[in-house]
């Protein structure tokens, strides 16, 4: 498939060019399997990033969250709330271990799971006499959720956070990486990512043994035997070396590309300053998003709606995309028990993500916001 030079994507991968001198010295060694310098050297440098001692590196970063539920000891019976405002694949992994979602509204500062909705859904299973196996807590577009809010109650109720920080690589809440304050953390390098390896993931804990066991089950549950011995379904969800290899010259630039997105965030909002009908993500004082996307609403009320901008875009060769549609409007999860006020039903309709590529230009940049301008303007 040949790439449309003229085309603007959403966000495309940006090579920060030391991928290649690792992976010539895979080849080199002859290392092109999911073991070797590559993958070893990668889990070491993102848990030195993110403050995190142990960190296992994964096919995806939904193969992540599946075996941190495996790890934890989730599964048929089993309740795990969740952010409804999410992509699916925040989901789909307890339904892969049996479990049930209950699915949690957003609030409007961060667009990130309701502390108070949380709170409501708490109580409610606390006077039922059983309380979720965990709390999978997505840090949306790269903004952080209000982490202190969330992290008390489910410490008062002994609930496990998972951070599903797979967009929030180089976010930060109060000076500390995101995906690592709840008992585990991942992140997604798909290939849209602020880095990517290509496809992949990784897990990050504090706990050493539960990332021991992840690499167990993510290398088919293999036991210690000189021989092919089973106890335990097993999975094939290493990350390969080659692709760590990526991985390693990517995180060499992460901090760049962290301001590089932001730097986009902050020239759209300069360009459309003078449209009023437009409103961004907000960030928090304390709260330092990656902006991996750069995301608005529109004003309700307003003559034009985000899906007249995203085909006027698409027109010119621009890629742009709705926000996500809340997991209770989804027919796979609509059935599951949910908390809120329909927050995330109304980011969903009024909102969308403009291209964000750490490339992009100023040129490119005006050219989006002419598209977006003539739009108010009809």
């Amino acid at each position: 498939m040949s790439v449309n030079q003229d085309f603007i994507y959403l966000s495309p991968p940006h090579m920060g060019g030391r991928e290649q001198h690792y992976i010539q010295e895979a080849f080199d060694q002859n290392w092109i399997t999911t073991a070797g310098a590559n993958v070893d050297s990668f889990e070491k440098e993102l848990s030195s990033y993110v403050g995190m001692p142990h960190a296992a590196a994964l096919s995806s970063g939904t193969a992540a969250l599946h075996l941190a539920l495996l790890a934890l000891g989730i599964g048929h019976g089993d309740e795990v709330f969740c952010s409804s405002f999410t992509f699916v694949a925040s989901t789909n992994p307890i339904r892969y271990v049996g479990a049930t979602p209950v699915l949690i509204d957003s609030e409007p500062s961060t667009w990130n799971l309701c502390p108070k909705e949380l709170e409501q859904a708490l109580h409610s299973r606390q006077q039922k006499g059983k309380l979720p196996k965990a709390l999978i807590l997505v840090h949306l577009y790269g903004m952080p959720s209000r982490m202190q809010e969330i992290l008390d109650l489910c410490q008062h109720h002994g609930v496990p956070v998972i951070e599903d920080a797979a967009e929030a690589l180089g976010s930060t809440y109060n000076g500390q990486q995101m995906g690592s304050f709840g008992v585990a953390g991942f992140y997604s390098f798909n290939g849209n990512k602020i880095i990517t390896t290509s496809g992949g993931g990784a897990l990050v804990s504090k706990d050493q043994a539960l990332v021991e066991k992840a690499k167990w089950l993510a290398t088919q549950a293999k036991e210690p035997t000189p021989h092919y011995h089973h106890t335990t379904i097993g999975y094939n969800y290493r990350l390969s070396n080659i692709c760590a290899g990526i991985g390693r010259g990517q995180l060499g630039v992460l901090e760049d590309r962290v301001q590089q997105k932001r730097q986009v965030f902050n020239q759209y909002q300069t360009l459309l300053q003078d449209i009023a009908e437009i409103q961004w993500q907000p960030e928090p004082e304390g709260f330092v998003s990656n902006r991996w996307l750069s995301c608005f609403t529109v004003k309700k009320g307003s003559f034009i709606t985000p899906e007249k901008i995203r085909l006027a875009l698409l027109a010119e060769q621009i890629e742009s995309r709705p926000l996500w549609q809340p997991m209770h409007q989804q027919p796979l999860y609509e059935s599951c028990d949910y908390f809120g006020e329909n927050v995330s039903n109304d980011l969903f309709a009024r909102g969308l993500c403009l291209p964000s590529g750490t490339q992009l230009t100023i040129q490119q940049q005006e050219r989006v916001a002419e598209v977006i301008k003539k739009c108010f303007r009809k």
